[in-house]
């Protein structure tokens, strides 16, 4: 019976609360902050295989090897790669793969069926099938129209006297302004994984011209600007930028087009960073990559891209990702976006550090009851002055009434060409709340905008010349608002005029950006940097021929201030791989204000003596009580000097924990490292799902101390996996051609809607059953996201031949991240 999965992923909506039906978005998560494309993914799969890769020969050596060796065991990875190729194609399996993999590692993308599927799953020579996802632009807002906004100040993430000369930043994201004057001297010639044979050049929205692919450019001139208005400039600016596009306008589900990039596209392009001119050594490899782009949740640390970024660091290429968008998580696992959940990824979370952002009076109103009133921030870059009271216009989702789609303004107007929100307040749909929707609304004559979530003063701004207020509105009033819509109970917004005050979460972590445990337990981000209101280019030109600047807030700007530190840090210290860079980075951050996350410091990481690997460690997961979990950390000296050390054990907010950590006291050769082994046993656990935590300190006589985060994840347990299994005909003739489709709810979103508890799975699979006795599998994904997916059963088996009339079953098994009781449900079926 061959499996045909119809449906990768309509996965939970972050509006989930605690015992709703998990299954309640129709394309995937939906972010507090950012569209979320829904793409068109073809059926699209990566396929990992056993065979070693350029980079894992590369570690095998001990991490050095000549240019002739890399070429030659690249060769000989893609020569044991095509003889995989070929014997699945004798076995019934024909693969074209749509990317080839042999540098970071060794495995393919390419779109299968049914067929195909199950006979490449049971190859002795593929370690595992990995779901394709789309990977979004990690902002958060922007402004154009060449105004340099004060809503923040320039950050001073700095190395004095080195500015990243001699080091090479490979930009993984949209396309890029090549002749935007901030950035075109730093620029490489750039390549196109979207569109092969490019020049990384920023498209335009092919349904609707002056819509450029903005995203590439705005990190661009954060790393590398120079030149800009008033002294406006990058971190590295004497650094070179080599832009990758693996991001930009694709076709998606509606018709139209969308912002993203594909989890087999950014593989490609961590390929590209390591080895740009294609020949197989890697010594050409970016010192390093800056990912731009992030798969929503998706914090998987075992799966293809976390193996890409570990084989890029083993290439000595640091990848630097976002956090994600999503907002904080948890308690257990968080909301971290991949390839930010890579235990090898540097990944940087959003800070907040204006000291004055936009705030207004506002009244808003359902009928008599009032929902909201007093000082508000506003999302705006720059504070609107005139004072509006409008009526409230609920929108609906439709994935035409927002960009991204071919006529997209059409739902916006009625029959007659009239503005449906002309002159009135708009409450946006719940996860659409991005720049270009907002630009929609507003030039569809919308006096306001509301978004379904809290939002940070200044971070979301559009590049209208309008003075349209943009606010954020708790999820409650949001449903508030929608609820009173429903019953034609009118609802009005006033909104007084507004001004810059002092910003009360200046130095804390912005709300929206993402925050908890990765799916191996590891604590994310490991650093945090500015992320709201930062200056930068943008794409395209002014009327009077200038170059276009804004703003941009997110994660990836973040992300983006981080890479610029590592290349000025690569600069100031050649001695460190790119192991140490990460490391001294997270060594040195600065913790100050509401954070408990360090901010970037690369002044203070260039005089970095002591490092750990990792820096940020996960011990494990605990499921039974009295369980005992452990880990290895390595010290490593990267000074001249002797270094005598003193280990203390953690101390968190977990008193009954029992910790332990050996040796206490070791002394440490320059060049020389030494192995700390770290035990904790957890007496009791606790009643809800959680995340013990702590910290490791230590001292470096006549030194500075170092701190190493650590987390215990106690997850989800003994809760149902699937909560749904079921076949659309229980009893139906073979066929090929209408296969019977089994639906399955799987995973689980717990928690409330500002902060969703996640379990996702390590694997879903499907047994064919007879009388109780397994005939064999029909279908293993791995990496799973809680959602709805969905087979076609064809009356096939494993073999891939047509079953003989009878009573049969499927067996569906959801085995769940980090350990715990796996969940079944069988479901019988009858072959006519």
């Amino acid at each position: 019976m061959a499996i045909a999965v119809s449906a990768a992923l309509l996965v939970a909506g972050g509006a989930a609360s605690a015992g709703d039906d998990p299954a309640v978005g129709a394309a995937g998560w939906q972010s507090l902050l950012g569209v979320r494309p829904s793409p068109q993914l073809g059926g699209r799969w990566v396929v990992v295989l056993t065979l070693p890769s350029l980079a894992d020969q590369v570690a095998t050596g001990g991490g050095t090897a000549t240019e002739e060796q890399e070429r030659g065991w690249t060769a000989v990875a893609r020569a044991a790669q095509r003889k995989v190729i070929a014997r699945l194609a004798s076995r019934g399996a024909p693969i074209e793969p749509e990317h080839a993999y042999y540098r970071v590692l060794n495995g393919f993308a390419v779109s299968l069926d049914a067929r195909a599927l199950a006979i490449v799953q049971r190859d002795p020579a593929v370690q595992g099938v990995f779901p394709v996802r789309a990977a979004v632009p990690a902002a958060a807002g922007e402004v154009g129209e060449g105004e340099i906004s004060g809503s923040g100040p320039r950050t001073d993430v700095t190395i004095p006297g080195f500015s990243g000369a001699g080091v090479t930043v490979a930009l993984l994201d949209t396309g890029v302004d090549l002749v935007h004057p901030y950035i075109r001297r730093a620029l490489l010639p750039g390549l196109d994984v979207v569109d092969p044979g490019g020049d990384a050049s920023a498209r335009q929205n092919p349904t609707a011209l002056g819509r450029p692919e903005r995203h590439g450019t705005e990190l661009a001139g954060l790393v590398v600007g120079s030149g800009g208005p008033a002294g406006l400039g990058g971190v590295a600016p004497g650094a070179s930028l080599l832009p990758i596009r693996v991001a930009g306008w694709q076709p998606d589900t509606s018709g139209g087009v969308a912002v993203y990039g594909r989890t087999d596209q950014l593989l490609a392009g961590i390929e590209l960073a390591v080895d740009p001119n294609g020949d197989g050594d890697a010594h050409d490899a970016a010192r390093v990559t800056l990912v731009g782009v992030t798969e929503p949740f998706a914090a998987f640390a075992d799966g293809p891209l976390a193996a890409a970024v570990e084989g890029a660091l083993a290439l000595d290429s640091l990848v630097v990702a976002p956090a994600g968008n999503d907002g904080p998580a948890g308690p257990a696992y968080g909301s971290i976006g991949g390839p930010g959940g890579a235990a090898a990824a540097l990944t940087a979370g959003a800070l907040d550090t204006r000291r004055r952002s936009p705030t207004a009076h506002v009244l808003l109103r359902a009928g008599l009851q009032v929902l909201v009133s007093g000082d508000q921030p506003l999302g705006d870059a720059v504070a609107p002055t005139l004072s509006v009271s409008l009526p409230v216009v609920v929108l609906e989702r439709s994935p035409r009434a927002i960009v991204g789609s071919a006529g997209g303004l059409t739902r916006l107007f009625d029959s007659a060409g009239y503005s449906r929100v002309g002159g009135a307040a708009v409450l946006l749909p719940r996860g659409t709340s991005s720049p270009e929707a907002v630009r929609e609304v507003i030039a569809a004559g919308a006096r306001a905008v509301l978004v379904d979530g809290s939002l940070p003063a200044g971070a979301l701004g559009t590049d209208s010349p309008l003075e349209v207020p943009i606010l954020g509105v708790s999820p409650r009033d949001a449903r508030a608002v929608r609820a009173a819509n429903v019953r034609a109970i009118p609802v009005t917004l006033a909104v007084g005029a507004s001004s810059f005050n002092a910003n009360g979460g200046v130095s804390d972590t912005a709300s929206f950006s993402s925050e908890g445990l990765a799916f191996d337990g590891g604590p994310k981000p490991e650093v945090v940097a500015a992320g709201i209101g930062l200056a930068t280019s943008d794409p395209g030109r002014n009327e009077d021929g200038t170059a276009r600047y804004g703003t941009i807030s997110g994660s990836s700007a973040a992300a983006a201030l981080t890479a610029g530190a590592a290349a000025l840090l690569a600069e100031a210290r050649p001695d460190l791989d790119a192991v140490g860079l990460k490391q001294a980075l997270v060594a040195a951050s600065r913790r100050s204000g509401g954070t408990k996350i360090g901010a970037i410091d690369p002044a203070a990481a260039a005089s970095t003596e002591l490092v750990a690997d990792p820096p940020t460690v996960g011990l494990g997961v605990v499921v039974a009580e009295r369980s005992s979990v452990g880990r290895t950390i390595t010290l490593r000296n990267v000074s001249t000097r002797v270094l005598d050390v003193t280990v203390a054990p953690g101390i968190g907010g977990a008193p009954d924990i029992e910790f332990d950590v050996s040796p206490r006291l070791a002394r440490v050769k320059p060049g020389g490292r030494i192995d700390l082994v770290v035990s904790a046993n957890v007496p009791l656990l606790p009643r809800a799902p959680a995340a013990l935590n702590g910290s490791l300190l230590v001292k470096v006589r006549n030194g500075t101390a170092l701190r190493i985060p650590w987390a215990i994840v106690v997850p989800l347990a003994n809760r149902d996996l699937i909560s749904m299994a079921r076949l659309s005909n229980r009893s139906f003739e073979p066929s090929d051609v209408e296969p019977a489709v089994l639906t399955i709810v799987a995973g689980r979103v717990d928690g409330t809607a500002e902060r969703p508890q996640l379990l996702p799975l390590e694997q879903l699979s499907i047994d064919l059953l007879r009388d109780d006795r397994r005939l064999g599998r029909l279908a293993l994904v791995q990496d799973i996201l809680p959602g709805r997916y969905s087979f076609g059963i064809t009356g096939r088996g494993a073999d891939g031949r047509r079953l003989p009339p009878g009573s049969y079953a499927l067996r569906v098994t959801a085995v769940p991240i980090g350990g715990g009781e796996a969940d079944e449900r069988t479901v019988p079926f009858t072959i006519e």
